[in-house]
């Protein structure tokens, strides 16, 4: 796909993963009927009622965030991380959102080209790519069912829009689901093409869930025949009816007829369903929703099957999300009757125990707080104690080398940070050990910073809380006194904020404990969690 106009004199803008996703979507058409970011009255009707401004049904409000300097642009080219355009934006509305103080602008969106994908770009299909229906007919306007009615195709398709591997129950369940579909419609028994057709939508809750995708191709054999896997960038929602609602309309988009709805998740949209006295007929899903029966492990005969069918005291209950990590932290394997080996594989690919795991050792603080006294003695002692690699990104450092030229103004500084996170991850993300000690003073470029690092590993913060006196008390440079007579601008704990953190894995104040005291509680930590073994 080319452009057919020179956009070359019109602003750029990068969006962050979650609504480069959602753009994506837009332009390929899983997002019909939306065409476009949606404005001010959309999206207000769309999170009080669930439905446009029109009364078109939709579930989540899908906005565009810019900086407030962009809002008197009238088109904007909307570009990726690496400064490729993907689409140009037509701007109907700038808007200013109350409720999160953000700018937005809305309007409809034009493709400029194809998404430049990486891993797995041949699984990757627009919903026009597939055509499932002879005549094009959807499903009738269910809102549930256990047992589906006859659908209006000849073929029904049903979705299978996860986030989480297929493990032993959901492939025993999802085989009882099309068979009961096949028989439902007056179809030959034989799970296949002449069937009921499966589409599992690997959904992509972040840019790096390739594992999500083998962890489901290693199980292909155990899909009905003709199984598509598609990869669709669809980040979670925090309300679950909604995320299961915007999950159906994005099935629907690709031809899905019905959508397998995993009890699990299904039970946790009737709970916060429950909290605000609505039932489970308020699913509002846009194509039906089957939610099999309960199954569990039957320990008698050693075979997944519905609850219904075991002895009280034979079912064992699946592993739990929760259960699975802490296995693999470990590096205990995970057991056959809970999951096929080809997934327990990828899962463990996908998440080393944690003694070979990458991690950042994040620490934050005012200047003179210790930061880099402890960050340095750490590097050293983890050098001693692990084989991994051990990279040190001192703030100080870090300025003279990565982020010369920048100025300490607010842009600069987050910034400075983003650039440390981003060493960090590509540190974390091949398992070796970034050690941070900026000062970074803001908590949303923090949080910026923990997502950067979490999706290749694991993050620690560590907020190094040494009193501003003693701080001011130990400044070899000059730095407080100069800010405090007003030649050092915008100086953090001075003219302008610290914004102490909330989420710190570990709190040290300096002027209560010697440096070899603070590394040795972060090593302890670090010990405790098992990113680090025991010297003994």
């Amino acid at each position: 796909m080319t452009a057919e106009h020179n956009f070359s004199d019109l602003p750029t803008w990068a969006p962050d993963f979650a609504e480069l996703a959602d753009l994506e979507l837009l332009l390929s058409g899983a997002f019909a009927p939306l065409t476009g970011f949606l404005g001010s009255i959309d999206t207000a009707a769309v999170i009080a009622g669930g439905r446009l401004a029109d009364g078109t049904p939709w579930p989540v409000p899908i906005v565009l965030t810019v900086p407030e300097e962009l809002t008197k642009e009238e088109r904007l080219i909307l570009q990726d991380p690496e400064g490729l355009p993907l689409a140009v934006l037509r701007v109907t509305e700038a808007w200013h959102d109350a409720a999160t103080g953000t700018h937005r602008l809305a309007g409809p969106v034009k493709a400029l080209r194809d998404p430049a994908h990486g891993p797995f770009r041949g699984l990757r299909r627009r919903p026009a790519d597939l055509a499932f229906t002879d005549d094009g007919a959807s499903a009738p306007a269910v809102e549930t069912a256990t047992v589906p009615g006859a659908p209006a195709t000849a073929c029904p398709v049903l979705a299978v829009a996860t986030r989480e591997p297929l493990h032993r129950r959901q492939l025993g369940q999802l085989k009882q689901v099309t068979e009961k579909l096949t028989a439902g419609v007056g179809l030959r028994p034989p799970n296949g093409i002449d069937g009921v057709r499966v589409l599992v939508l690997a959904l992509m809750s972040d840019e790096h869930e390739d594992a999500l995708v083998r962890a489901l191709l290693a199980v292909r054999r155990e899909l009905p025949e003709g199984a598509l896997i598609v990869p669709v960038p669809l980040t979670r929602r925090t309300d679950p009816v909604r995320d299961l609602r915007l999950r159906s309309h994005v099935a629907e988009a690709y031809g899905a007829t019905h959508l397998f709805g995993d009890p699990a998740e299904v039970d946790e949209a009737a709970g916060a369903l429950a909290a605000n006295g609505l039932g489970a007929e308020t699913y509002g899903t846009a194509i039906p929703l089957i939610v099999p029966e309960p199954w569990a492990y039957d320990a008698d005969v050693e075979v997944w099957r519905p609850v219904a069918k075991i002895e009280a005291d034979h079912a064992r209950v699946e592993l739990t999300r929760t259960d699975v990590d802490e296995m693999l932290d470990r590096g205990d394997p995970i057991p056959e009757w809970f999951t096929p080996p080809a997934v327990a594989t990828e899962l463990a690919a996908a998440r080393p125990p944690r003694h070979r795991r990458g991690v950042t050792v994040f620490f934050t603080g005012l200047s003179g707080s210790g930061k880099s006294t402890i960050a340095r003695g750490l590097t050293d002692a983890l050098i001693e104690r692990t084989s991994r690699t051990v990279s040190l990104l001192d703030g100080d450092v870090v300025r003279r080398l990565l982020s010369a030229g920048l100025t300490f103004s607010k842009t600069d500084r987050d910034l400075n940070v983003r650039r440390i996170g981003y060493v960090a991850a590509e540190v974390t993300r091949h398992g070796g050990v970034a050690v941070c000690a900026p000062i970074a003073p803001y908590a949303a470029t923090r949080a910026q910073v923990r997502r950067m690092v979490s999706a290749t590993g694991d993050f620690l913060l560590i907020h190094v809380a040494t009193p501003l006196a003693e701080c001011e008390r130990r400044d070899r440079k000059g730095l407080y006194a100069k800010a405090r007579a007003g030649l050092v601008p915008e100086f953090t704990g001075i003219s302008d904020p610290y914004e102490e953190p909330d989420d710190a894995d570990l709190v040290l104040d300096t002027s209560a404990c010697t440096p070899e005291e603070a590394v040795t509680a972060v090593l302890e930590l670090l010990t405790a969690g098992g990113w680090v073994r025991s010297a003994s």
